[in-house]
């Protein structure tokens, strides 16, 4: 700064008393928890009243500069992008000394406002008395702008804190949710032997499956997926299942209970979500599964001579259409030491290097390969081979998977 005039003795009291009386205005106004437009508005009036400041810009950064208070200018700086001659300064600068336009010249001073070595505003005055160009009232404008700024950084910070915490919150509600939807136990008896892993992308997944016994002689089994993630995902995951048990109760014919299932997620789906799922039920005194596969990947029916055949007959995905196009449900036998695999898209859908797909085939040999190993260890195996064909990157989405070794 330069050409700085400094006022008498009369002028310096009166001046400490004015900006005594800003500062009272403008603690008061933050200590009253007024909202950031009354905020800016008691600056606006602490600035032209108090220290009579008559002409005036307040650019503030939130992702891009912003002027949040003008007075007193023949120009709308609301309109204006502020230039970097500006934005790059650091003291409290002459705007004569810049290589701004024209309109800028309405200004004599800009002041930059910092917290923490960043910046946080611009504050350009004109049209002030002649005491008020000393770098000691300056820095005054440059302290008040900084409190009041400073503030209302703080305020926002605080709401996004209390944001973050609601969202944590909310995420923690869904994961126990969606962990009270799996079954607590699987079936390994002298009939059959149920194994799941279930490995989600996210703090909530989308990836879902149950075993529920119907009677002494029927089982269901399901692996479902939620188009989506989050919250809204085990939402909807979490109908499905509640829908799915109170049908079950009502009624085991599979054709009805897909049916009803798909009315259910219709009127409960929000912003487009669908289900696919596989459904399944065993009866173990005919050995007969029958099945509908809901646009989902085909599951995997694996002989004990290593041949095998996908069960991909069923419908279309749920939720999607308020009736279904069609619907088929196919009853195949199991033999004695087969292996029914169920899995979701998380599994096959992992690329290597080259954009090559994981794929059905490569499942269906790893099955092949581990056909006389535990459930738990084909799972195992599995992981452990999507991991290497995609170099240990981590997944894009939920992984499930589901065997039913039929005995």
């Amino acid at each position: 700064m330069s050409d700085l005039k400094f006022p008498t003795v009369e002028q310096e009291l009166n001046l400490k008393k004015l900006e005594l009386a800003a500062l009272l205005e403008i603690t008061k106004a933050i200590n009253n928890n007024l909202p950031e437009e009354a905020l800016y508005k008691i600056y606006h009036f602490t600035l032209l009243a108090q220290l009579n400041i008559r002409r005036l810009s307040l650019f503030l950064i939130d992702e891009e500069w912003e002027c949040k208070v003008c007075f007193g200018t023949s120009h709308n700086f609301r309109e204006i992008e502020l230039p970097p001659a500006i934005t790059e300064l650091r003291e409290i600068s002459s705007l004569a000394t810049l290589q701004v336009d024209r309109r800028w010249q309405e200004f004599e001073t800009v002041i930059p406002i910092m917290h923490n070595n960043r910046i946080l505003a611009f504050v350009m005055i004109g049209n002030v008395n002649t005491y008020y160009t000393t770098l000691g009232a300056l820095s005054f404008v440059q302290t008040l702008s900084n409190i009041i700024l400073v503030a209302m950084e703080n305020r926002r910070l605080e709401r996004h804190r209390l944001t973050q915490e609601a969202m944590r919150k909310e995420i923690e509600i869904a994961r126990e949710v969606q962990n009270m939807l799996f079954p607590k136990a699987l079936p390994n008896n002298q009939d059959v032997t149920i194994h799941a892993t279930y490995i989600p992308h996210s703090s909530i997944g989308g990836d879902y499956y149950d075993f529920i016994p119907i009677d002494q002689d029927q089982f269901l089994f399901c692996v479902a997926d939620v188009s989506g993630k989050g919250v809204p995902a085990s939402l909807l995951m979490s109908n499905f299942q509640a829908g799915l048990r109170t049908i079950l109760r009502q009624t085991t014919n599979l054709f009805t209970v897909v049916r009803e299932l798909n009315d259910l997620i219709y009127r409960n789906a929000i912003a487009e979500k669908f289900i696919t799922c596989f459904l399944g039920i065993y009866n173990r005194n005919t050995r007969e599964l029958s099945y509908v596969n809901a646009g989902h990947n085909a599951s995997i029916l694996l002989f004990e001579d290593n041949s095998y055949q996908l069960l991909e007959e069923g419908c279309t995905m749920l939720g999607i259409l308020d009736e279904l196009p069609f619907l088929n449900v196919t009853t195949v036998f199991v033999p004695h030491n087969s292996i029914v695999f169920c899995y979701t898209d998380g599994l096959t859908e992992v690329f290597n290097f080259e954009e090559d797909e994981f794929g059905i085939e490569n499942t269906i040999r790893v099955l092949q390969d581990c056909r006389f190993v535990s459930s738990k260890n084909i799972h195992r195996h599995l992981l452990q081979e999507i991991n290497s064909y995609n170099s240990g990157t981590s997944f894009s989405d939920d992984i499930t998977l589901l065997s039913c070794r039929f005995k």
